[in-house]
């Protein structure tokens, strides 16, 4: 009983004749509305455009973040390095040899 009343509560909980996806309504880059019988470029799985060019746009600037982000990373761990390092070196340093 509590398996057709789960099935029940799920069917009715999404409206007849509306997708559960948002609809393409809108170029994702330049927002230009896309028409029913114009063609949409996809990007990403489910990431609408108007055009190749702004689908190609799109690509360039996620090229640079991504780009970016590898390279913040790569600082970071530079820098993290950087301090491990000094860290070592001070500790070396105020070792204090054992008399004999």
């Amino acid at each position: 009983m509590a398996a057709s009343f789960a099935s029940t509560f799920f069917l009715d909980a999404e409206p007849v004749c509306e997708p559960s996806m948002p609809a393409l309504d809108a170029c994702a880059l330049c927002a230009k509305r896309l028409g029913r019988d114009s063609d949409i470029f996809m990007y990403r799985g489910d990431t609408p455009f108007c055009s190749e060019e702004c689908r190609y746009e799109q690509m360039q600037l996620d090229a640079i973040r991504e780009r970016q982000a590898a390279s913040s990373a790569a600082r970071r761990q530079t820098h993290s390095a950087a301090k491990t390092e000094c860290w070592r070196g001070r500790q070396e340093s105020t070792k204090v040899p054992a008399a004999s």
